[in-house]
């Protein structure tokens, strides 16, 4: 439990001091990552020290003793979460749904100390992953972790899944296999050059060597395409917003895709779940997507646009959004 807090904590204040010490909160970490990293940091301190964190009683109502109660149920639920949080919302669901008998005064204040998002700034979500293939799926993808870089913009994701997949291994090509034992080898030998002109060789067919949890792991590369929705581009107004969201997301995460079609651009087009959650879902309802009614007939994305709307979150704060798909003719066009 210690060494798994210790490493969270280590990575976020890690990522944080290397790009943003300009905006370095009360925990010494910045304001995009100080619920995550601190909430950890704290939860790593107590399980050593049975101390809770100075300055809390500031924002809660009950006395030290209760907030050494609400560790220690926090340190267990922490344990019990596979995987554990990585970002703002996961931890503020954390918190909730462990202190859910508890006083609101207190909830809301902890989650104020750690500067998490409050009850009423979640998305709920209503859509259940399902139990079996849905009429129209080709197959089912369960990618490994994702990479921040692999987001390109709020609608399309870079992943990989590993060759050990039962469906995939069937499919790596005998030359990429030979190249990867090739550079393996090359790198037993500690000749590098000659490992990254093989790695390249592999890269160039579309797979990749990934070390994860220091395994390297052999991966087919795949580029989704989320169904049914359409994100503002990268040069509209709301599209680092939606690529930002996207990020927050997925970053760290194994996916469940559901792939129904591929398109003209060579990308598969699928259905994204990210930690029981149905990832489409949520950049509707927080505002950072259309529902792609040309290609999609589904009511309940239709819905989940329509709450946003009423809302006026993302993008829908703006009056007369642009629609990415008439901003796309419109460059095509030379308007």
């Amino acid at each position: 439990m210690g060494n798994a807090l210790r490493l969270l904590y280590s990575r976020c204040f890690e990522h944080t001091t290397a790009g943003d010490s300009d905006s370095l909160g009360p925990h010494g970490v910045s304001s995009a990552t100080v619920g995550v990293s601190a909430l950890a940091q704290d939860l790593f301190h107590f399980d050593i020290t049975s101390q809770v964190p100075e300055g809390l009683s500031k924002h809660v109502v009950s006395s030290k003793k209760a907030q050494a109660n609400w560790y220690r149920k926090l340190v267990d639920a922490w344990k019990e979460s596979k995987p554990p949080p990585k970002n703002p919302e996961e931890a503020a669901r954390l918190i909730i749904q462990t202190l859910e008998r508890h006083q609101k005064a207190d909830v809301k204040g902890l989650l104020a100390f750690y500067g998490l998002p409050q009850p009423h700034a979640l998305v709920e979500t209503t859509f259940e992953p399902p139990t079996s293939l849905p009429e129209g799926v080709r197959f089912e993808l369960h990618t490994l972790p994702v990479d921040a870089k692999a987001v390109a913009d709020g609608d399309t994701i870079t992943v990989y899944v590993s060759t050990s997949d039962p469906r995939e291994s069937s499919f790596v090509p005998s030359h990429v296999h030979a190249a990867a034992v090739q550079r393996s080898e090359a790198r037993s030998r500690r000749n590098y050059t000659e490992a990254d002109a093989l790695h390249q060789q592999i890269i160039d067919s579309g797979y990749r060597v990934i070390n994860l949890q220091n395994e390297e792991v052999l991966a087919r590369k795949y580029r989704i395409r989320l169904r049914g929705i359409d994100a503002p581009e990268s040069k509209m107004p709301y599209g680092k917003e939606a690529k930002n969201e996207l990020t927050r997301i997925v970053q760290g995460r194994s996916l469940r895709v559901l792939v129904y079609d591929e398109d003209r651009y060579g990308r598969v087009v699928g259905d994204i779940y990210c930690n029981g959650l149905f990832v489409q879902e949520l950049m509707l309802k927080k505002g950072f997507a259309w529902h792609y009614t040309a290609y999609d007939k589904r009511e309940e994305l239709a819905i989940w646009e329509k709450e946003a709307r009423a809302k006026r979150v993302g993008l829908w704060a703006s009056s007369n959004p642009e629609k990415p798909w008439e901003w796309r003719k419109d460059q095509r066009e030379g308007r």
